[in-house]
């Protein structure tokens, strides 16, 4: 599905122009090009009690090897020939051979599910963790790989809106002071922030892990509340007067409602994201000053706080921008340090949640654009591998200490319970609360679906 075609309409399609205007404003400045939805305009909910309250969707940009992490093959086949089909534009039936994995495995918890000593401190929280190791998706290259994973849709356009985008839709605000949707460190494509066809209103708001988290948000000095009061209160009266003379502009409001958004995170947001309150214990867990982990420590922390304080979707891309740095065609050892780099603080995240009670009500997802072949291209690197890979959840009702679902004897591919990306964005909607067949975006006079019919929750891992 293909939407490159402008609208000015406000339930209509945008153009690829419109969604980079759309990212653009979302990255410059604090909130702009993202604002609080007041409530969710679909009528999505399922009947029941939902699970979770909130995502932390954890994304490895790259492709994460699940031969090396969390689905163990041995070394059986290493040096033999298979027969595989080039991913990509290249489609040619070829044979490659299977190259070694150089980690060790060790049963984790009483569920006694392996984990490899890349993921050490995963290991030791796995009884929470569902494994999914039969998960596969259409696309071979990073680019529409990201696309695809993130919006349950192929094609190169930006016109459909991230996943993210569409909890916001669904489900509005939690905390009118912050933004629905949060994107933490950098992504591998502007579709990770846009809202697409639901509008600007439901882009990611960007923050960073560091000493200015929110740019642009602080006030001046020389300002007073007084004055800010008084500035936006003249702003408001100037909105108002546009709006009357003029057809109410879907930008524009987006625009107007994440600067209003602004002026109230300036009161909230710098509480909430400065971590120099939290005991040092809790600084250790997410092995915040050490410098392998610090960085992303910092960021999952700050998901921490932000769902704790109404925040729906907090997405975390690491190692992005470009290809992602997970692409490890060159050697399986570039995947050490990203290892190392994220296994002790996603581990002090989830043990975290789960001492102040908030991993029952919060879903923890970890995931890539695909996974990593059992071959090289004559190198000690893995390939791309879209037709079997792992992902991973937690919390928000998850039955922990579960294996699902089985790759192939050399991980090539999904043959036993194979799920579509769609059955991960169906499950996660499930526990969220909301009816996937009913997540749907009437535009130019058809339906929009996040989830093609066909695709559903995977049953066996909610508890």
């Amino acid at each position: 599905m293909t939407m490159t075609d402008p609208n000015p309409f406000p339930c209509g399609r945008i153009s690829r122009r419109h969604m980079f205007q759309q990212s653009f404003g979302a990255l410059m400045g604090g909130a702009i090009g993202s604002m609080w939805a007041e409530d969710g305009k679909l009528n999505a909910r399922l009947p029941g009690e939902k699970k979770a309250d909130a995502v932390i969707f954890l994304f490895m940009c790259g492709g994460v090897s699940h031969i090396d992490t969390f689905d163990p093959k041995g070394n059986k086949y290493a040096g033999k020939l298979i027969d595989v089909i080039g991913f990509g534009d290249n489609r040619a039936e070829m044979k490659r051979p299977v190259i070694p994995c150089l980690r060790t495995f060790k049963n984790y918890g009483q569920s006694g599910t392996p984990v490899s000593d890349w993921f050490p401190n995963v290991g030791g929280v796995i009884d929470d963790i569902a494994v999914v190791r039969s998960m596969w998706c259409q696309e071979g290259n990073h680019f529409p790989a990201v696309i695809e994973t993130q919006t349950g849709h192929r094609g190169r356009a930006f016109d459909n809106p991230s996943f993210g985008s569409w909890i916001s839709y669904a489900l509005g605000s939690g905390n009118k002071n912050l933004p629905t949707f949060v994107n933490v460190g950098r992504p591998s494509s502007p579709v990770q922030l846009t809202g697409g066809y639901l509008g600007a209103a439901y882009a990611a708001t960007p923050f960073q892990a560091g000493p200015v988290p929110i740019p642009n948000l602080k006030p001046p000095a020389s300002s007073n509340a007084a004055e800010r009061d008084q500035q936006m209160e003249a702003l408001a009266q100037l909105n108002r007067e546009f709006r009357e003379r003029h057809e109410l502009n879907t930008d524009i409001a987006a625009r107007v409602g994440s600067y209003e958004l602004a002026a109230r995170m300036q009161l909230s947001a710098p509480g909430i994201v400065d971590l120099s309150k939290e005991p040092q214990h809790v600084l250790d867990l997410y092995g915040i000053g050490e410098k392998p982990t610090d960085e992303f420590g910092r960021q999952l922390l700050m998901a921490r706080r932000l769902v704790e304080n109404g925040v729906r979707f907090v997405q975390i891309c690491h190692a992005g921008g470009g290809n992602g740095s997970w692409d490890a065609h060159g050697d399986m050892k570039t995947h050490e340090p990203l290892c190392r780099a994220v296994d002790k603080p996603i581990a002090g995240l989830i043990r975290d949640l789960k001492q102040r009670g908030m991993l029952q009500r919060t879903l923890v997802v970890f995931t890539s654009e695909f996974g990593r072949s059992p071959w090289s291209q004559n190198t000690t690197g893995r390939d791309h591998n879209p037709k079997g890979y792992s992902a991973w959840l937690a919390g928000g009702g998850i039955k922990g200490g579960t294996v699902h679902g089985a790759t192939d004897e050399f991980g090539y591919k999904a043959v036993e319970n194979p799920h579509y990306y769609s059955d991960l964005h169906a499950t996660i909607l499930k526990q969220m609360g909301l009816d996937h067949k009913k997540m749907q975006f009437r535009a130019l006079g058809r339906n929009f679906h996040l989830v093609e019919e066909g695709y559903g929750p995977i049953e066996q891992i909610i508890a």
